[in-house]
């Protein structure tokens, strides 16, 4: 059977200097056919450095670091150093960062404990027509027990307008989130200035910055938040691990019940080699900050696309304020799935639903009133840091001979 592995080799940058990368093939019996990893979106590759530093604790470092002996008190102290990396990512203290599942946990956390914590203050909430199911579902949960819900909309660009998130406060407001960046256009949200306002107004302010962690500066310091989530398999961490910033002072409930762990924030045994794992991951983006040479990847694509489609190729999302890593197109009179079928060694995600030969946009897209030739069309490209030229230009190639011979479709 055909299946995916995942190898390391040496390839060289624009300097010439080499470099360790992630390569993807395809293996079907002896034939080894690449792969090119355009959906670092979804999640990354971890970091070799990341892999390095988990594996003394899924090996000889046993034990649980909540004990006191010898065996534990090894494991606490790795815990703490990578929450001091997390922390110094985020510009925030030690005592701020709490450790989940990921980011649906972190979002659920803030969402519901809020909502319980502040329960008799009021039971009103502002969110975004754009947000991820991880916050969008939590809110429809607390629907169904009584609570409020607004969702503010977006812009063709799918960029939220600070007013109107101001408009919707009420005296019972009790929680604004407004995701940092999208993780399907990459269009990032004005949080200082959205920030402002609910400061004024008193009410607690959440952004789920999964997406955005790595990518762009995420101190929220400068972003003015109570609470932020990451996870880190966006970053080159492990998959399952992320964490929850809680500005000091604020409260609310717990999510999980059981013992006092993460000073009864977060019940559970922590898990800790994936938490060393987050730390150090945190550790390369803080030093990894200059992401020019992403970007300019980014618009390397885009170009290639421009030059071999012309107008059948449609940008989606903010022309300049969104992430420098994602470029997400709408192949006109197209079906993305389509598209990218006949591409199959291009891997992508797909921004329109197909089911029984019919596309449906996604919410995202759907908010931002993207017409429908263009929606059902819609494809995330998503580059990162074992991404190169070489496959930038071979993607560009592979995409517009796919588009091009992809049925052409009306919009229905």
């Amino acid at each position: 059977m055909e299946r995916l592995v995942q190898s390391r080799q040496a390839r060289y940058d624009r300097t010439g200097r080499a470099r360790d990368e992630i390569r993807y093939e395809k293996k079907a019996g002896k034939a080894i056919e690449p792969m090119i990893y355009l959906d670092y979106n979804a999640s990354t590759p971890m970091d070799p450095a990341v892999r390095e530093a988990m594996l003394p604790y899924l090996g000889e470092h046993f034990g649980n670091p909540t004990s006191s002996h010898g065996v534990g008190v090894p494991l606490r102290s790795a815990i703490d150093s990578a929450r001091g990396q997390v922390a110094s990512l985020l510009g925030a203290s030690a005592g701020e960062i709490f450790f989940s599942s990921g980011g649906t946990e972190s979002n659920n956390h803030v969402v519901k404990g809020v909502a319980f914590a502040l329960a008799e203050k009021g039971k009103h909430i502002v969110t975004s027509s754009v947000e991820h199911p991880a916050i969008k579902n939590p809110c429809k949960f607390l629907e169904k027990l009584g609570y409020e819900i607004s969702y503010v909309g977006v812009d063709s660009n799918g960029r939220i307008d600070p007013s109107e998130v101001a408009g919707e406060i009420r005296p019972t407001t009790i929680l604004i989130s407004i995701m940092h960046a999208n993780n399907e256009v990459g269009t990032i949200q004005d949080i200082p200035e959205i920030s402002a306002i609910a400061r004024e107004a008193g009410v607690l302010l959440h952004t789920d910055a999964a997406q955005s962690c790595g990518k762009i500066e995420t101190r929220v310091d400068k972003l003015g938040v109570d609470f932020l989530t990451i996870a880190g398999h966006k970053f080159y961490g492990p998959q399952g691990i992320g964490a929850l910033y809680i500005k000091k002072g604020v409260k609310l409930d717990p999510l999980h019940h059981g013992a006092g762990h993460q000073s009864g924030i977060r019940a559970g045994t922590e898990p800790v080699a994936m938490i060393v794992g987050l730390g150090k991951a945190a550790e390369l983006a803080e030093k990894d900050s200059d992401h020019s040479g992403v970007a300019g990847l980014r618009d390397r694509l885009y170009a290639g696309l421009c030059d071999g489609l012309g107008d059948d190729v449609v940008l989606l999302g903010h022309p300049t304020d969104r992430l420098p890593n994602t470029l997400c197109v709408g192949f006109r009179d197209r079906i993305g799935g389509e598209v990218m079928a006949k591409c199959p060694d291009v891997l992508a995600s797909t921004g329109a639903a197909c089911h029984s030969g019919k596309a449906k946009r996604s919410a995202t897209l759907a908010a931002m009133d993207i017409p429908k030739a263009v929606a059902f069309g819609a494809v995330r490209l998503s580059i990162g840091r074992f991404t190169n030229e070489v496959e930038i230009d071979e993607a560009v190639g592979k995409l517009v001979t796919a588009a091009k011979g992809a049925p052409v479709h009306g919009a229905s």
